[in-house]
């Protein structure tokens, strides 16, 4: 059979989109590495103006977060939830939106997962997913006012998100010292069930099976982003809504299913840190043991280049951060204060990319002659 001038140059061409796309892989990854490279040497010349070793800083944070098995763990228990909160902020970049509220949906999720665990009685399996399931949809509820406000009334997500994260807040509170409470330990709501905990990937170390919670969500985000007709849509609404609504799509159903996928994220991150972050297994009062995991996700997110998979590597970048800072304290005796300095400088640096990526869109967004053509060089990608 004769075969058709299209048909014959197809395998040309997919090898070509190939090689482009392992370009822009590439030039990315290039990117990441000399920010870090910057921001690491930024901290080595701060922390040698101050006085310390930072040869041997720089030493004792790779010992402590990547030098032996239980370090590695510890790294990987702190990137657990990050992955989490970074797909929140990344999935709804993707679709045009900035939903900085992770935070709240993440304390929903922990209460919702505090209040199941601790009272449902389930052979482990069960009980687990019913835990993990409800916390979820907690999550993806507590998205949805935001959403809703947006589409019915106009009201931008960044001033609800940041309403609904203090409201979270303040309930929290209230819920943990008058109904949760555990009458044994004033500051703490009551542990959930041992049947509800995720195990230990390795005995003696943080590190939970919830690990592999967050990273099938990833995985999952990254089918849907880049594998299905909904990502798509999601992506075209990101770049111009109006092209979406031109080809037939349906702003409002992106907005909507974009937060409630984003909260279900953010809820599931809760409930990792109940039933999947020994010893506690119990939510405290003044949060925490949740600490800001929903606004650090931010900055996850930029410097994994709001992709999925790049969220992975970058988590557990800032994993290995919290994790070595421990022992640059122990090690080479440099304060607590000096170290957050340090890691603000290195995540800036490695942020920074990613950050005039958007402030340059949002520019050309402004000329409708540039948008166009930021459209198309963003859809290649």
């Amino acid at each position: 059979m004769r075969r058709s001038p299209a048909s014959s140059n197809a395998p040309a061409r997919s090898r070509t989109e190939m090689r482009q796309k392992v370009r822009t892989a590439l030039g990315s990854l290039l990117q990441v590495v000399l920010a870090a490279g910057v921001g690491l040497a930024i901290g080595a010349i701060m922390m040698n103006a101050t006085g310390y070793d930072w040869k041997e800083a720089l030493q004792a944070l790779w010992l402590g977060s990547f030098g032996d098995l239980w370090g590695f763990a510890d790294t990987l228990a702190e990137a657990t939830p990050l992955i989490l909160t970074g797909l929140t902020f990344a999935l709804s970049f993707r679709a045009g939106y900035f939903n900085i509220g992770a935070q709240g949906q993440m304390i929903i999720g922990a209460l919702v997962a505090v209040a199941i665990g601790s009272s449902l009685a389930a052979p482990k399996p069960i009980g687990m997913i019913v835990v993990i399931l409800a916390a979820a949809a907690a999550g993806a509820l507590w998205a949805m006012p935001a959403s809703l406000l947006r589409v019915t009334r106009g009201v931008h997500e960044v001033i609800t998100t940041i309403m609904f994260n203090w409201i979270a807040t303040y309930l929290a509170r209230y819920l943990v010292f008058n109904v949760l409470n555990d009458p044994r330990s004033a500051e703490r709501t009551v542990r959930v069930l041992p049947e509800v905990r995720m195990g230990t990937i390795i005995a003696g170390a943080d590190a939970t099976w919830a690990l592999f919670v967050s990273v099938f969500i990833a995985l999952f985000f990254y089918w849907l982003l880049w594998h299905s007709p909904w990502g798509f849509e999601m992506r075209i609404a990101g770049l111009n809504r109006e092209a979406l609504r031109y080809a037939g799509g349906s702003p409002t159903w992106g907005v909507h299913m974009t937060f409630l996928l984003a909260g279900v994220a953010a809820g599931v991150a809760g409930a990792t840190q109940i039933i999947g972050r020994p010893p506690t297994f119990a939510l405290y009062g003044d949060l925490s043991n949740l600490g800001q995991l929903g606004f650090d996700g931010i900055a996850v997110a930029l410097v994994g280049r709001n992709h999925p998979i790049g969220i992975i590597f970058a988590a557990i970048f800032f994993g290995a951060l919290s994790t070595g800072a421990r022992t640059m304290q122990i090690m080479a005796g440099v304060p607590l204060d000096l170290i957050r300095v340090v890691h603000g400088v290195v995540i800036m640096a490695m942020a920074a990319p990613e950050t005039w990526s958007i402030l340059r869109r949002y520019i050309a967004s402004r000329v409708p002659a540039r948008a166009s053509a930021a459209a198309a060089s963003r859809a290649e990608r």
